[in-house]
């Protein structure tokens, strides 16, 4: 069995830089069991499999691994699976949705060169909120910061799911959050289906930087997270809401790996209350081939 794959470099226009992704097409008719193997024979953060779509309006139904679990949304395989879509389509631009265990991703995708396209779509799940007790003594110890590090302006500790949920933890400096390292606390810090920390800190008016550890998912430093970006719009909403509007704000993730990523995060307002939130970012191909199963 032969089985084509792509591998794209996503939130960045430069190759060898951003998050990796391993994308495999006509993956249709392998087990849940099988999938899984193969995105721990990649170990990226996540790999996608792109399937035939449940509905015909839509253009593909998407399965996200990482090397351990599956995950109902993540952003940054949307988005560099949406950009190979957009440039194995054959036109410039393309709109079209694409099935996700958490809802439906409604995408527009753009080529911006040869193997390389920009990408936004609306997440399918707005932010909720999610009870946390976390407090800053065992965040910091699990992150090996001192409690004087956390806190960020208005910002506290906090929890939110777009689809998938996460720890937020605001920290006082970017000084503090090159410091931030998942410690031996962690695990028993960090609890839930899906035990991550989305530590993060304003770097100027509308623009932070953070870093997303989930090493019992396999994953002990993520290059750009945009599942965490979408729950983090739940953050800035509580901590420094924004007035009736659409927002820009854009969050630098993976510098300390040395694999610089920009993620654009887009808030929509109404009334006080958030009604949308996007994600965009550009991908571009690195490397592709086979399977042979």
């Amino acid at each position: 069995m032969t089985i084509r794959y792509f591998v794209l470099d996503v939130f960045t226009a430069t190759p060898l830089e951003g998050n990796p992704l391993a994308v495999v097409l006509d993956g249709d008719g392998l087990s849940d069991q099988r999938m899984q193997a193969i995105a721990g024979e990649f170990n990226l953060s996540e790999t996608v499999f792109v399937l035939p779509p449940d509905s015909a309006r839509h253009r593909a139904r998407l399965r996200i691994f990482t090397p351990v679990s599956e995950l109902p949304f993540a952003g940054h395989p949307t988005i560099g699976s949406a950009a190979l879509l957009t440039i194995l389509g054959g036109q410039d631009v393309a709109i079209f949705g694409l099935e996700l265990l958490a809802g439906t991703a409604a995408c527009a995708g753009e080529k911006t060169g040869e193997g390389a396209a920009r990408v936004r779509f609306r997440i399918p799940r707005l932010p909720v909120a999610e009870v946390s007790a976390l407090a800053a003594g065992p965040a910091a110890e699990a992150l090996g910061l001192g409690v004087e590090d956390i806190g960020c302006h208005r910002h506290q500790i906090s929890r939110f799911n777009a689809g998938v949920g996460y720890d937020c933890i605001p920290v006082a400096s970017l000084d503090a959050l090159a410091r931030a390292k998942p410690e031996s606390a962690f695990a028993r810090t960090f609890r839930g289906p899906h035990p991550a920390a989305y530590v993060y800190t304003r770097v100027g008016e509308g623009a932070f930087q953070a870093r997303m550890f989930a090493p019992g998912l396999g994953v002990s430093e993520d290059p750009a997270t945009g599942s965490a970006a979408a729950a983090f719009a739940g953050a800035l909403m509580r901590f420094e809401p924004p007035g009736d509007g659409v927002h820009d704000i854009e969050i630098a993730q993976g510098l300390e790996m040395g694999r610089p990523s920009r993620i654009a995060l887009q808030l929509h307002v109404e009334a006080g209350a958030l009604v949308g939130v996007e994600l965009g970012g550009e991908a571009v191909i690195v490397m592709e081939g086979h399977l042979r199963l």
